[in-house]
């Protein structure tokens, strides 16, 4: 846990840590593999695969987005026009001559790439069924790219389907984006069931980073008395960080930036800034 300076209370109801700046990278490589993973929509996955992608940017890391939504949100909330995408991660899991490097795209973000999404992603799931190995799909074909980055951060679809266990063998961790309402709890179980069969058949390795409450507005009862039943159901699992409601994260999509390039000095930029060296940290103690 780190260390506290302070009896301030954040959003969480716990002291607010000191968080050490990250350590500067002299060489990149060896990428950690992380999925944003929540079977509920609409909890901020795609919103917070972005702005953390683009916060360890920031930070010095070499960044590759995964968007592995066949809805393709990522790749439009990067800027992208999903008419202009030829090559996708559709491509990427069923043509075995396909590697990343043939359908890897900048984003306008210095530092941070994007392996983009279209519809036809959804036809994947029953393809890859008969397919040997299914799983190990997409562990396979993120094998290289690892090499190149120093963080990948994979954007899952809202169900636990076969995609979701391919980024799931793929990863070394998992962060879950949770909407701080009653009904985004119920769901934590099940998700939580999914992660340990994972890990005991195919990703022994796998573990939570944490759970990151988005969407919190302070100044209600239901959400800091969800955020409570969270932190006493899981503790330290739960991030310090808290992002908060704010409009600037839809126009941010809409312009086709990360908050923390639309609108820098927003409090939802400084809060994915604040969580990328949160994540940074455990990281490092978990090394």
């Amino acid at each position: 846990m780190p260390d506290t300076d302070s009896t301030e209370l954040g959003p969480t109801g716990r002291p607010l840590p000191v968080i050490p700046e990250p350590t500067p990278l002299t060489t990149h490589g060896n990428a950690r593999i992380v999925s944003m993973c929540n079977q509920k929509g609409g909890v901020g996955k795609t919103t917070t695969t972005i702005n953390l992608g683009a916060s360890l940017a920031e930070l010095g890391r070499r960044v590759l987005l995964v968007d592995l939504d066949p809805q393709g949100s990522l790749s439009v909330g990067v800027g992208l026009d999903p008419n202009g995408i030829e090559v996708s991660t559709y491509d990427l899991l069923m043509d075995s001559d396909v590697t990343w490097k043939d359908i890897v795209t900048p984003t306008g973000t210095e530092g941070m790439d994007v392996l983009p999404a279209v519809i036809d992603l959804a036809g994947a799931e029953i393809q890859l069924v008969s397919e040997v190995g299914r799983e190990q799909v997409l562990k396979d074909k993120l094998s290289d790219a690892a090499t190149a980055y120093d963080v990948i951060l994979i954007d899952c679809q809202p169900s636990l389907g076969l995609l979701t266990v391919n980024a799931l063998t793929a990863s070394d961790s998992v962060i879950v984006p949770l909407e701080t309402e009653y009904f985004a709890l119920r769901g934590v179980a099940l998700l939580t069931d999914t992660i340990e069969r994972v890990r005991k058949r195919l990703n022994p390795k796998l573990v939570i980073d944490g759970l990151l409450g988005t969407m919190y507005d302070g100044r209600t009862l239901h959400s800091r008395e969800v955020m409570s039943t969270l932190v006493q159901a899981w503790g330290d699992t739960v991030f310090h960080t808290v992002i908060r409601r704010t409009v600037k994260f839809s126009d941010a999509t809409v312009a086709g930036e990360p908050i923390t390039e639309f609108a820098a000095t927003s409090t939802g930029a400084d809060a994915y800034r604040q969580l990328a060296r949160e994540v940074l940290a455990r990281w490092q103690r978990g090394a």
